[in-house]
């Protein structure tokens, strides 16, 4: 059994500015989707300045795709009650599923606006997501939330008191998702991007390898405490939104192998 660390939620505070690890964890994610694309930028005929413009498009796409997506799915009573609840981001909320929506709505209005295959793009993006998926992760374990569900595992930790739970050590679920979802995420899409040439396979295997990884861990990750189970006493509703995920992913790549190689357009953006 281990304790949980005792980290300072707050990274830097000059006065009565504040800056939270958490929102430091989404800089860092979106820096590093910057730079990588800057050094791939050329596969799809973008400039620096393109892959910077389409970092802001899917910032504006994560924030406000992750906060709808979360009130509408894990806070809705919370919205109805006060509407202008949704704008306020610092007190938390933010739903991986519904930013996933947001950055594939930015990415369609980028594409059409750069002149690219929308398939094109979400394969160059995909291996970029990775690292901001891991490090919000990381920002989820300094914030003491994503709490797993009591164990008697070794590594089990016991969460601070303050804020809830009880003395039983749990799974650190997040450090989990860190694991799989940043680390061997970025490794096997980064890799299998670099070889695979056929449009709509990297996208695919993200939505597979993502949904999977969460499907699993949700099965140590303490259930969302204002929805519980969904279904069957056991499936939660991180689960419930990953199974429709991973089946995209396989009919994508099932679609993308019996695509004639070479039979699409090539860019006409620089």
């Amino acid at each position: 059994m281990l304790q949980y660390p005792t980290i300072d939620p707050v990274a830097i505070a000059i006065g009565p500015i504040k800056v939270y690890w958490y929102g430091l964890m989404y800089v860092i994610g979106l820096a590093a989707a910057w730079w990588l694309g800057r050094r791939r930028a050329h596969r799809i005929g973008l400039s620096h300045d393109d892959v910077g413009d389409l970092i802001f498009y899917g910032a504006v796409g994560i924030i406000v795709g992750g906060r709808v997506g979360y009130a509408l799915v894990y806070g809705f009573d919370q919205l109805l009650a006060n509407p202008l609840w949704l704008f306020k981001i610092w007190e938390g909320g933010m739903s991986f599923h519904g930013g996933l929506i947001g950055v594939l709505v930015a990415a369609l209005l980028f594409a059409r606006k750069h002149q690219l295959a929308f398939f094109q793009l979400t394969d160059f993006i995909a291996p970029l997501v990775p690292i901001g998926l891991g490090a919000g992760r990381i920002g989820n374990f300094i914030n003491h939330e994503l709490p797993g569900r009591v164990s008697d595992v070794p590594w089990a930790m016991v969460y601070p008191s303050m804020m809830g739970f009880g003395p039983e050590p749990r799974h650190p679920s997040s450090l989990y998702e860190f694991a799989l979802e940043g680390v061997v995420m970025f490794v096997v899409l980064w890799w299998f991007s670099s070889r695979s040439h056929q449009r709509g396979m990297t996208s695919g295997l993200f939505l597979v390898l993502y949904g999977s990884f969460r499907f699993a861990v949700e099965f140590v990750r303490r259930p969302d405490p204002q929805l519980g189970f969904i279904a069957f006493d056991w499936m939660t509703m991180g689960q419930l939104l990953s199974l429709p995920m991973i089946l995209a992913g396989l009919v994508l790549m099932a679609w993308a192998r019996r695509r004639p190689f070479g039979s699409e357009n090539r860019t006409v953006s620089s």
